[in-house]
């Protein structure tokens, strides 16, 4: 069964699709976008932290953290060398170089980070700067899904190459979330990493097997608190008369994320027309964010018997919206992931959200 051909569902336009679109019922029309990942490319802060460095300080007994949240050891960023907007150029002049262009030859640069290293600007015009482009004109913005936003920033991005408004886009995501974790809780604290990694995306030729299939997203909003950073925004401002220390720090209520992504996940997998273990078997590959051991095990479990299941969790940490990317770039150094295999990029993300695109590399 070929996910690049199958319907399951009534023709797109009709009035059937679109009204169980509108209803999040039946699965999504195939997109057929003619796009093309030319490169990738990542960055990890030099600053390798061991589990252990972090068991000790908290006081939990070693081998605790790879047990629980699945993380051997991660990166933290240096905060005076190593900003974000510094780690995602270092991350794009690598995809750049992989894909064989100039960083000045793209129509469009998409800061997609859960993290912002400042409120104002975006950090889309901090990386264009970094890149050594701040004259450039080169358009420049930020897309902000928490940990989806390089799945969101790829779907904006790819549908305006397919409709012939640009030609070439680079979509950055860096994350530096070592600065809001909160020591008191273990199962934050021992979970997440700092990284970065890019994809310059182009315009696919006649006869590429690269296109963009579909794209799947759900989100319920009665679970913002579920994982929720408080601070930095108009509700608690930093100098705010309500404002307390611990709305600067991210809080994850784990087993409730856990459980509300496995409602989601099966939702995306039926609008993917993904339902049945026939249509998986298309797959080739799933790059997923790296959520925690317990989410990648129920990924897992859905069953992809001919995919390969690239993780990056034990080495990497999650790295927020970071975390699909650098799995989708590890897939393809290390062969997982070859040109013309198709496959998924899959997870969730605070708000609650859910996401699944499938793609031809």
């Amino acid at each position: 069964m070929d996910i690049r051909t199958t319907q399951h569902s009534p023709p797109s336009g009709s009035a059937a699709d679109t009204a169980g679109a509108r209803r999040g019922h039946g699965a999504t029309a195939d997109l057929d976008w003619r796009v093309r990942i030319a490169g990738l490319g990542r960055y990890l802060p030099r600053r390798r932290v061991d589990s252990a460095q972090i068991e000790d300080r908290v006081g939990l007994p070693r081998g605790w953290a790879l047990e629980n949240s699945g993380v051997a050891f991660r990166h933290w960023a240096e905060p005076e060398t190593e900003r974000a907007s510094w780690m995602g150029a270092q991350a794009a002049l690598q995809a750049c170089e992989r894909a064989g262009i100039e960083p000045g030859s793209v129509d469009l640069i998409v800061n997609a980070s859960g993290s912002a290293e400042r409120a104002i600007p975006d950090g889309g015009p901090l990386l264009q700067r970094e890149l050594g482009l701040g004259r450039s004109g080169i358009a420049s913005l930020s897309v902000h899904a928490t940990c989806l936003s390089f799945v969101a920033a790829l779907e904006l991005a790819a549908e305006r190459i397919h409709h012939g408004r640009i030609e070439r886009a680079l979509v950055v995501s860096s994350e530096i979330a070592s600065v809001g974790l909160d020591f008191a809780n273990p199962e934050v604290c021992t979970l997440f990493g700092d990284g970065a990694a890019a994809a310059v995306l182009e315009r696919a030729a006649q006869d590429s097997p690269s296109r963009i299939h579909r794209i799947a997203w759900r989100t319920m909003g009665e679970g913002v608190e579920i994982t929720t950073l408080r601070g930095g925004g108009s509700w608690r401002p930093p100098l705010g008369p309500n404002t307390v220390p611990a709305d600067a720090l991210f809080s994850m209520q784990g087993q409730a994320a856990l459980r509300s992504g496995i409602r989601l996940v099966p939702h995306v997998m039926r609008r993917l027309g993904l339902d049945d273990m026939a249509a998986r078997a298309a797959l080739r590959w799933v790059a997923p964010h790296q959520a925690s051991r317990a989410a990648l095990d129920v990924i897992e479990q859905i069953g992809f018997a001919g995919a390969a299941m690239v993780r990056t969790l034990e080495h990497t940490g999650n790295c927020i919206a970071a975390s699909i990317p650098l799995a989708l770039e590890q897939g393809v150094r290390e062969g997982q992931i070859r040109r013309g295999d198709t496959g998924i990029l899959l997870g969730t993300g605070a708000g609650l959200s859910g996401v699944g695109l499938t793609l031809t590399y």
